[in-house]
Order: structure tokens, then sequence, then C-alpha cells
């Protein structure tokens, strides 16, 4: 038996496209031979579709485009992802579905029975859940297998793997238990920095427990703050992976069984490399899906701005970029020199607007009302957010997509300025700490084969440069110890003793606990930012702004 695992990048609500994309596909993997063609889940809506679920005329659409796409069925067998109305009296209005199409029709339906609700998931909002699988007995010619067709989540309860399993059953032993040799799983797993070695730990011991073949249909592409990485694979009965589809690109990836040493088995980027990827492909569809076609970044001559703007003509082209840089009486000489070698280097347009003399404008505004005090963060901030109105005011007029450059670090700890340098329509490495931007200029550098990050701006202490002599270490602790803190804080969720325990200082660990809790509220009214790790700021992170909670 032949199969098909078509990786493809659905687009979210665009049901017409992704049923033509679907279509192309199958005919596609028909074409070269395969009996059976997966498609990711809810392919035909694309993932996630939120609550455009709600809307009864997207529903009727998509049962509609399924139809459309079963009569197309013919000579092979898909498995299509896609939503399907719950005809009981009471439970949700929906399940989350995979329609089995073979013969021009619709010949099967099997329901997701894992509804995940933790993280960025909240299916149970949508979804009904499915009491059990039901086996499918998949015949090619004078072949069968006796198959479970499962979705995404149904895969991801095996009790040897997991600290703590999140369900009370686990659908692929009781598949297996049934009888089935072969499971096909489709899916739509957003990417994370840690997940891949993971991923294949728990899908190659469930393969051999359980003694049948997984075979792993993952998306692939951006959607609003999520990335996902594709690298659908396929395990033997022995947990061996016998294919894999390439990661971070749409894919069509064909698997003999009965002949499983000829599987394709692509190469996974290391840790770096992958959060470099994830981060272009998800600035790529951002643009492309919201229909921007170019992109403006204010280049201060510092590493985060270097590094988005690198992402950027990454993503969409050198002509595509803007660079401002917008020097004011307390920046460094070397601040521009940076900004216009960085531009240089990456062949994109450099504009730089002073601020002196605006910043001297608001600050004679303000002085009556401002006198008897002493200066401070006020009079700091007003520099941040002249530039973000010039900022803003350029891609008002060009129509441009303001691209913000904050990282995880300060964005947990409140060090940006509400409508200064937060204003943007996507906040490119905001789930990137500070040591790991780091790690990606060199990774941009080393890709390159040559410095198009400039050296000075590797090598110089970050500052935000909005007073004299100013040190992103006279506000914060050095950025290896507060990533440390923050790791075990926001994506381990450790209390200050755990932290404190681990070898940090305590009042340090108080200090850093402190400001991520009070500037929730700053975080709430941020760009919508790329996830790649495993717990950023933004739908995975739910706290309150207006709580008392000492940790």
């Amino acid at each position: 038996m032949k199969l098909a695992l078509a990786q493809l990048n659905p687009v979210v609500g665009d049901i017409d496209g992704n049923c033509s994309a679907i279509i192309s596909a199958i005919e596609d993997a028909r074409g070269r031979g395969a009996d059976v063609v997966l498609l990711p889940e809810l392919a035909v809506v694309g993932y996630p579709p939120k609550d455009l679920l709600l809307k009864s005329g997207f529903i009727e659409a998509s049962v509609a485009a399924v139809e459309r796409i079963a009569a197309r069925c013919v000579g092979v067998i898909a498995v299509v992802g896609c939503v399907k109305p719950n005809p009981a009296s009471s439970g949700r209005d929906l399940f989350n579905a995979a329609a089995v199409c073979r013969d021009g029709r619709i010949a099967a339906v099997h329901y997701k029975v894992l509804l995940p609700t933790y993280d960025v998931f909240d299916e149970r909002r949508y979804f009904e859940p499915a009491s059990e699988h039901e086996l499918e007995t998949i015949r090619v010619g004078d072949e069968s297998v006796v198959a479970g067709v499962t979705i995404c989540e149904d895969l991801w309860n095996e009790a040897s793997v997991l600290r703590r399993p999140m369900y009370h059953e686990n659908p692929i032993a009781q598949l297996a238990g049934r009888g089935a040799k072969v499971i096909f799983n489709i899916s739509a797993s957003p990417y994370d920095c840690e997940k891949d070695a993971f991923r294949c730990s728990l899908f190659a011991t469930q393969a051999e427990h359980n003694s049948l073949t997984i075979v792993y249909l993952n998306q692939v592409g951006g959607n609003d703050d999520l990335v996902f990485d594709g690298a659908s694979a396929v395990f033997d009965a022995s947990g061996k992976m016998i294919a894999r589809a390439k990661a971070f690109e749409e894919d069509l990836l064909l698997v003999d069984l009965d002949r499983p040493g000829d599987g394709r088995v692509e190469p996974y980027p290391d840790r770096v490399a992958g959060i470099y990827a994830a981060l272009v492909l998800g600035t790529r569809d951002y643009f492309a899906k919201c229909g921007f076609k170019s992109a403006v970044v204010g280049l201060s001559g510092g590493i985060d701005s270097a590094v988005t703007a690198a992402i950027a003509v990454e993503s969409l082209g050198a002509e595509a970029v803007r660079g401002v840089a917008m020097p004011s009486r307390y920046s460094s000489d070397h601040s521009l020199t940076d900004a216009r070698g960085l531009a240089d280097n990456l062949g994109i347009r450099l504009d730089v607007v002073p601020i002196g003399d605006m910043h001297a404008t608001m600050e004679g505004g303000l002085a009556e009302l401002f006198a008897g005090t002493q200066p401070g963060v006020a009079e700091e901030n007003i520099q941040a957010r002249i530039r973000g109105n010039i900022l803003m005011a350029i891609c008002n007029k060009f129509g441009s997509l303001l691209l913000t450059t904050g990282n995880k670090s300060e964005l947990a700890v409140g060090y940006c300025t509400l409508y200064g340098d937060m204003c943007g329509g996507l906040a490119v490495i905001s789930d990137v700490p500070k040591t790991a931007v780091y790690e990606l200029a060199r990774h941009v550098n080393a890709r390159a084969g040559r410095e198009l990050i400039p050296r000075g701006t590797l090598d110089k202490p970050p500052s935000a440069e909005l007073k004299p002599d100013q040190a992103d270490r006279d506000s914060l602790p050095p950025y290896d110890v507060l990533d440390a803190i923050l790791a075990g804080y926001v994506e381990n969720h450790q209390s200050a003793e755990e932290i404190i325990a681990a070898g940090h200082d305590r009042a340090t660990v108080l200090d850093v606990i402190r400001k991520v809790d009070r500037n929730e509220y700053k975080r709430k009214q941020a760009a919508p930012g790329l996830k790649v790790t495993s717990r950023a700021f933004g739908t995975g992170r739910r706290m309150p702004i207006a709580a008392r909670y000492n940790s």
C-alpha cells in the first residue's frame, strides 16, 4: 500500500482556496501512484478557525467543500480534516472530523476523541468529543489493512512517556487492542523549539508498544501567532522512523508500506536553526495571509532590531523592507553607524529621521506641567513614543506593516514602552529570550557566510539609549541570569522558592517575578507575537491583570 502525506499550508477561513489546494494534492498523489492520501486536521477550514466556527454560513460552506473534494476521489482514498455538524440534540454543535473519501463519495467519518484545552488550544469551546474511534478497513485491490483514523491529540496520551497523562483513555492502545495495524493521524500541531525530540520519542514508543505503524501527517505554515513545522513522519512497528517530510515547507511525502526501506527521511534543523526557520515562515505567512506587501522596522543599531530586520528580509525580500533610524541627543555615534551598516549588508532602504527637535518641543510643552519634579521614566519614554508615532505614520502613508522589535526578556519584565517601541502589527521575536536573540544573530551571519549583522551590534552592551550612558544592566540582571529565571517562572511554572533553590539570588528572583506580574497589562496590549517556545506570552498564557498573588 502506497501512502501520500500531503503536508499543506491552509489559510484559515479560505474554504475555496483550501479546497482547491486539497484537490490538487489528491490529484498529484494519485498521479504518483498513491493508494491513500492524508490531509491535515481541519484542512478544509484551516487551523485554528476559532470563532469562525460559530458562523452557520461558514459551516455550510465547509460541508459543501468536503462533498466537492469527495467527488474528486476516484482511484484514490483521501483522509480529509474537516468540520462535521453534530446531529444530536445536546452537546456541542460540531465534531472535529476526518472524512474518508473514496469512489467519489464520503465513505466514512471519524471524530476526534481527545480535545485539548491547554496552552493555545480551546477545542472544547467548539467541538463535541467522540466516545471512541471506529476501525477503518482500507481496501486497495486485493489488499486490505485495518486502520485507526485519529486526529492530532488522539496520539498524545501515552502514559509511559508522559509525566502525567491528561486524559483517562489512550485511543491508540484501544485501537491496537481491537486489531488496528496502522494508525493514520492527521494533525495541526504547532511548533515549539523543544517539541520535536519529544514528539518523535512519543510516536516511536507508541508504535513499538502497540506493534503497529504510525503515520503522522502535520500541517505546515503560520496562522497568526502559531507556526506549524510539518515534519510529517512514519514510524514502523519497531518504533523506527522510516520516512519524514521536510520541516517548515509544504511537501508531498510518498511511503510504500510494503517497501519501508525506500522512504525519504528529511533532516530536522537544530534548535537555533529551527527557531529561525519558524520566525521566517511565521512572518512570511502573516504578511501573505493578511495581505501586507511591505514591512517597516525601526533600526536602533541594536541586536533586536538587527535580527528582526534580517528575518523580515529573509521572509519578504530586501525590496519589501524599509529601515528607519531615529537618533536622539542620547544616541551614540555607533548606533547610526551600525544601523547604516546593517541596512547596507541586507540591501534595504534606510531613512534617517532625527527626533532631537521633536523631543525638545515635547519637553518644552510639558515643562510647566512637570515643573518641580525630577526627570525620570516619563521623560525617557517621550522619545520612545515619538519614535512609535513616526514609524506608524510611515506605515500609514505607504501601506506597510510595522514590525516591533522587543524580545521575550524585555516583554516579560516590562522593559518596553506602551505606544512607543511596542507599536506595531507583528512582534516577530517577542517569544525569543535575549540570549537566544544573540544566537539567532550569529546564525544569520553563519548562514550568509558573511557579516550581515555588524560586529559592533553583536559586541556592544545593549542599551535603550533614552538617557546619558544608559545600559540595560542598569535596570536588569545579566541576561543569562534573567533568562534562566524567566524560563523557570514563565515556561516551567516554578515558584520563587524553587527558582531560588536552583541557585539564583533571592532578591533578584523576587524582583524579576514582581516585574513579570506587574506588567501583565502591557502584554495584553502588545502586538501578536510568533510562538516558538513551550510557553509564550499571548493566547496560551492567560493571567489576570487585577490580581494579588505573591509567587
